[in-house]
């Protein structure tokens, strides 16, 4: 399976790469794809959502009034929940939201959303390039001739950047990350991935493929 390199400005180079077909060329799970982003959006949760129920109220346990004869209903203390200060009856309490996702469902996950985007052609090789100091301008640029329809727009690249990420964080619709963080969530978010020429070597070794 072929791909052909293209430069900055989005013209082909001459150039083309070999990409895995065991990678970008199964057949996508479906499945496994939607247990990889539940978890990954699960897992982005913090959970610390919390509230006081009456054991936690401050407050007198001395009954209020007496139990019968009052005309009204019967009360306990004044952290009754039914009293204005009282306590939240079921409220929510701090929890882990974390889901657990073997790695070898990851992997199928992962080599499932790029087969997919592959299938509908919105995988592409850019040149790797860089800039000498953050430019803004300058990468937004290359993302519109790259992308004119400035949909959200994936960049993959080999190593860390400071230079590109710098230029590339203000740019509405554009992410710009190191492949070997790449995650099934961020994945079925971008319309348009674009791996640089070098990153597709992390594809390369035996463990990773």
């Amino acid at each position: 399976m072929k791909l052909e390199v293209l430069d900055i400005k989005g013209q082909g180079t001459g150039k083309s790469v070999e990409l895995s077909g065991e990678v970008f060329g199964i057949e996508p799970n479906e499945h496994v794809i939607y247990l990889a982003v539940k978890a990954a959006q699960a897992n982005k949760r913090q959970g610390t959502h919390s509230s006081k129920e009456r054991g936690n109220v401050t407050g007198s346990t001395r009954k209020i009034k007496k139990q019968k004869g009052t005309g009204t209903a019967r009360a306990g203390d004044i952290k009754n929940p039914l009293f204005r200060g009282g306590g939240r009856v079921f409220g929510p309490e701090p929890r882990d939201y974390t889901q657990k996702v073997n790695k070898k469902v990851k992997k199928i996950a992962r080599n499932s959303a790029l087969s997919a985007k592959m299938a509908a052609g919105k995988i592409a090789v850019v040149e790797d390039f860089t800039f000498d100091e953050p430019n803004t301008k300058q990468f937004s640029e290359i993302f519109s001739t790259l992308n004119p329809d400035q949909t959200k727009t994936l960049f993959l690249i080999s190593e860390y950047d400071s230079n590109l990420y710098l230029s590339s964080r203000n740019i509405p619709n554009s992410k710009l990350m190191i492949v070997k963080d790449i995650s099934v969530l961020d994945l079925m978010h971008s319309e348009r991935v674009y791996f640089s020429e070098s990153s597709l070597d992390f594809f390369k070794e035996k463990e990773l493929v």
